[in-house]
C-alpha cells in the first residue's frame, strides 16, 4: 500500500507522462515553447506579454472508492484494540486545460494530452517507478526536481491495484460551476478520473495466530420454543399446570425442539443445568434455584453446540422468553409485643418465616383477614369479617452498613388498629402473593395468627 504522498505522486507520474508525450511529437516546432504544470487555474497568468502556451492538470476533487472503502472493516476489536489498518480509498478527480500562446494552440495541445490519456488507460509500475524514480549519485539527478525527491519514498508502484485513467463527463452546467469557483477564466478543459490510490497506515496491529485446522460443522437450525411452564411439588409429585410455583418445586416447561446438543436453562438469570433424563423435544424439569427471589421470573432454554476436539460447547441457538410468578410461602408466623386489651384495637409486630428469602430491596405487603366461622342463617352486616393490609418498613439501612445488605427468610412487620381475634396471614412480594391453604369443603384455613 502506499502513503500519505501517493496523491502528490500521481498529480507528478500524469505530469510527467504529459511531459514525455508532447516532447516525443515534437509539439515545439508547431506551437513553440510549452508548459506543463499542475497549478489551479487562478494562479496561472494568461495576460502576460511573454505568455506560452501551456497544458494545465489540476486536481480540482477527492472522493472516497466504494468499491474499497469497507475493506478490512471492523478495523477494532471489542475492546477497542486496533486489528487491522484498512486503506483509504480515494479517486482523484482532475482537470486537463489548454492554455494557447497563439491562435490554434490550445486545441492542438488539448488534442494531444487527451491523446497521450487515452493511449495509458492504465499507469504502470515501471512508468510510476520511472517518473518517481530516486536521485542517482551516478546520473546528474532523478526524475524529479530535488524539492519534491521525497515523493519516490510514497511507494504508489507497490499498492495491490494499478491506477486506471478513465474520461469524466461533464454538462455544460457543471463546468460552468467549476470554473465560477476557479475564479479564472474558462479554458477549453477535459475531466478525468484516477482510480483507486490505496493510503495505508503504519500502525501496529494485532495479528492473531495462523488457524492449524479448520472444522466444519452443519446442523439443523431448529429453535425451541416454550409453550407453557408448569409446577411439580417434588419428583414423584404430578405435574399441574395452575397450581401456585413456590420455592422447593421444580418448574417443568413444555414445547417444541427443546432438547439440544449441550441444554440449560435461564431462570431469572441463573444457569440451570437439567439432568439428561429430565430432558426431552416436548418437555424439561429443572429445580427452583434455591437462591431465587419471589416476583416474575424469566424463563429461556439455552441450546450450545459442540465442537472442536475434543468436544467443547458454543454458544448456539435460544428459545423465546416465557415468564413465571414465584410465590412466597408462609412457613411460620407469630405475634410479639401486643398491646392494648379489652375492645380497644391491639397493635404488636408480625413474625414471618418466609421462602424464598426477602430481598433488602423487595416491596412487602402483609394482608390480614379476620376468620369467622360460618354461620346458619347467615349472619348481618355487624358480623363481616375484619380485614388489613401493612406494608414492611425500609430494611435498608441510609446510614453506610458495616456489612453488605443480604436477604433474609424472616421479617417483622408491625401493625395497629388491629381487632383481636384470628386471622388468615397473606404476604405479597413485588406484587407475587402467598398462597392460602384450604380445608376439604374448600374454605381457606391457614396459614392463621390469633391476636388476642
Amino acid at each position: 500500500m502506499s502513503n500519505a504522498l501517493a496523491i502528490a505522486s500521481v498529480t507528478a507520474v500524469l505530469k510527467d507522462l504529459l511531459n514525455n508525450g508532447l516532447i516525443d511529437h515534437n509539439l515545439a516546432s508547431s506551437v513553440g515553447d510549452v508548459t506543463v504544470s499542475a497549478l489551479p487555474p487562478d494562479r496561472i497568468n494568461v495576460k502576460e506579454s511573454n505568455e506560452t502556451s501551456r497544458l494545465n492538470l489540476f486536481l480540482y476533487q477527492v472522493t472516497p472508492n466504494m468499491g474499497w472503502r469497507n475493506i478490512a472493516l471492523p478495523s477494532r476489536d471489542a475492546n477497542g484494540e486496533r486489528v487491522s489498518n484498512p486503506p483509504l480509498a480515494l479517486d482523484l478527480h482532475y482537470l486537463l486545460t489548454a492554455y494557447g500562446a497563439e491562435e490554434l494552440h490550445a486545441e492542438i495541445l488539448l488534442g494531444y494530452g487527451m491523446q497521450l490519456l487515452y493511449e495509458t488507460p492504465v499507469l504502470t509500475r515501471a512508468a510510476i517507478r520511472r517518473s518517481l524514480a530516486p536521485p542517482s549519485s551516478v546520473t546528474s539527478g532523478g526524475g524529479l526536481p530535488p524539492a519534491l525527491e521525497a515523493l519516490f519514498t510514497s511507494e504508489l508502484a507497490e499498492q495491490v491495484e494499478q491506477i486506471k485513467i478513465t474520461p469524466h463527463s461533464m454538462n455544460a452546467e457543471e463546468i460552468s460551476k467549476l470554473w465560477a469557483a476557479f475564479q479564472s477564466n474558462y479554458r477549453p478543459s477535459a475531466a478525468y478520473q484516477a482510480s483507486v490510490v490505496l493510503i495505508e497506515s503504519r500502525r501496529t496491529a494485532k495479528s492473531a495466530l495462523p488457524v492449524r485446522a479448520r472444522g466444519i460443522y452443519v446442523v439443523p437450525f431448529k429453535r425451541p420454543v416454550i409453550e407453557q411452564i408448569k409446577s411439580q411439588e417434588n419428583a414423584n409429585a404430578p405435574v399441574v399446570a395452575d397450581q401456585p410455583i413456590l420455592a422447593g418445586h421444580n418448574l417443568v416447561i413444555t414445547g417444541v425442539d427443546l432438547r439440544g446438543d449441550d441444554t440449560r436453562v435461564s431462570v431469572g438469570g441463573i444457569e440451570v443445568i437439567p439432568t439428561i433424563a429430565d430432558v426431552s423435544d416436548t418437555q424439561i424439569s429443572v429445580p427452583l434455584p434455591t437462591d431465587l427471589q419471589a416476583g416474575v421470573q424469566g424463563v429461556q432454554v439455552i441450546q450450545r453446540v459442540l465442537m472442536g476436539s475434543p468436544p467443547a460447547p458454543h454458544r448456539g441457538v435460544e428459545s423465546n422468553l416465557a415468564a413465571f410468578v414465584l410465590r412466597p410461602r408462609i412457613d411460620a408466623v407469630n405475634v410479639s409485643q401486643l398491646q392494648g386489651g379489652g375492645d380497644n384495637p391491639r397493635a404488636a409486630n408480625i413474625n414471618l418465616v418466609v421462602a424464598p428469602n426477602i430481598g433488602v430491596a423487595q416491596r412487602v405487603v402483609l394482608m390480614l383477614n379476620e376468620l369467622i366461622a360460618p354461620a346458619s342463617p347467615p349472619a348481618g352486616t355487624e358480623d363481616t369479617p375484619r380485614a388489613y393490609s401493612f406494608i414492611a418498613p425500609p430494611r435498608i439501612q441510609l446510614s453506610p452498613p458495616t456489612s453488605p445488605p443480604v436477604s433474609s427468610g424472616s421479617i417483622t412487620i408491625p401493625v395497629t388498629g388491629v381487632r383481636a381475634g384470628t386471622y388468615l396471614v397473606r404476604v405479597q412480594v413485588d406484587g407475587a402473593e402467598s398462597p392460602l391453604g384450604a380445608d376439604a369443603l374448600g374454605r381457606f384455613n391457614a396459614p392463621q395468627v390469633l391476636i388476642p
